[in-house]
């Protein structure tokens, strides 16, 4: 019987014993062959102070031939990430890249992240789901006639138990303080290496205006995103509530006031308006705690250190720290994704979260005229 770890060339492994096939391949194989294929997970946790937020995942790009996760964590103005990376292997059942790997516990409901000490960082984190996971739509990007982004993906707020360690100083994680959301998404999204231009895009890419919003309450979650152009027309408009009995509202088209920092494109917070299938309006008012930019360290888009997907050699690890408030850190917030620790209100309740945005380029409902307007 050949190893699971190390595939033959036939590419088969033990996972195709189970009749989970979705095409006429071995389960090692993804259905397309689209180089920017991948499948990952993504974490974050926080204690609801804006002290501390980490955000972790991993991901497996088989037509790259690599595996790679990441551990980051912000405390006060330093932003610090942990990189490892690896060829990917056909044991997919035991999710692990170098000291970092994931335990499903329980399928969507508990699932034990650990990473054994690496460049002076280590962490073992027990996710408990506080509601069912939600499938998100389909989400489907173009640059003309090329496909960019084609992705499921599902959400689940939570809590987590556990410890962080940072250069010998251990962090308690507790399930009466520790919160946050994940997700699982899988399937061609711009990974490793940069691909060939082609021809010159037309019209040109001109920006995104992106905002991700999974928030727990005590009886409900709610999870927004939405996703619009330049000229404010909305591309993607995905707005729920999950109950905990399982119960799913769809909760309409939801108006948002996004307040921005003088002279900056980091929110301190947002009004988003949401309405419920009654037509009953739904005001949440949301505030960032602490802003964590995801392209500084944590390999998303425009990272210009660390990249998802892209080989490293094998059982490659890094640590990279930076000082945010240092103009050339400060200066690529703009161009990227920042993930906050957000809390938010809903008719007198409290919530906890993630209130993730970014206005990256031209966005007219905001004001922004081109890539470096900021806000007044």
């Amino acid at each position: 019987m050949s190893d699971p770890r190390n595939p033959s060339h036939h590419g088969l492994t033990g996972l195709d014993e189970y009749p989970i096939h979705q095409a006429p391949l071995p389960i090692a194989y993804a259905a397309s062959s689209d180089r920017n294929f991948y499948d990952r997970s993504y974490f974050n946790a926080h204690d609801r102070t804006g002290d501390v937020f980490a955000i972790f995942g991993h991901g497996y790009y088989p037509n790259l031939g690599t595996k790679d996760a990441f551990f980051m964590i912000r405390r006060g103005d330093e932003q610090t990430a942990v990189h490892l990376g690896d060829a990917i292997d056909g044991d997919r059942m035991n999710q692990h890249v170098g000291g970092y790997r994931l335990e499903v516990v329980e399928p969507l409901q508990q699932v034990r992240m650990v990473l054994d000490e690496t460049e002076g960082i280590s962490a073992d984190l027990t996710w408990n789901g506080s509601f069912p996971a939600l499938q998100e739509m389909p989400h489907v990007m173009r640059a003309g006639s090329r496909v960019t982004l084609d992705a499921q993906r599902f959400a689940q707020v939570g809590t987590w138990e556990g410890h962080i360690t940072v250069d010998g100083t251990e962090i308690a994680v507790t399930p009466d303080r520790w919160l946050g959301s994940r997700d699982r998404s899988w399937g061609i999204r711009p990974v490793g290496e940069a691909p060939p231009a082609g021809a010159p895009l037309t019209p040109e890419f001109e920006g995104m205006w992106w905002l991700y919003v999974p928030m727990r309450f005590d009886d409900f979650m709610i999870c927004l995103i939405i996703q619009e152009e330049p000229d404010g027309y909305r591309a993607l408009n995905d707005c729920h509530r999950v109950w905990k009995d399982g119960r799913i509202e769809q909760l309409g088209w939801p108006q948002v006031q996004v307040r921005y920092g003088s002279g900056t494109r980091v929110p301190t917070g947002a009004t988003i308006t949401c309405t419920t299938p009654e037509g009953k309006p739904l005001v949440v008012e949301v505030e960032s705690l602490l802003p964590v930019p995801l392209h500084v360290g944590g390999g998303y888009g425009g990272d210009s250190d660390w990249s998802h997907g892209l080989w490293k050699g094998a059982g490659f690890t890094e640590r990279v720290t930076y000082d945010m408030t240092a103009p050339d850190v400060a200066g690529r917030v703009m161009f990227g994704v920042v993930d906050h620790v957000g809390r938010a209100t809903l008719d007198g309740q409290e919530g906890w979260g993630l209130f993730e945005h970014g206005a990256i380029g031209r966005h007219d409902p905001s004001g922004f005229a081109d890539w470096f307007t900021l806000a007044p």
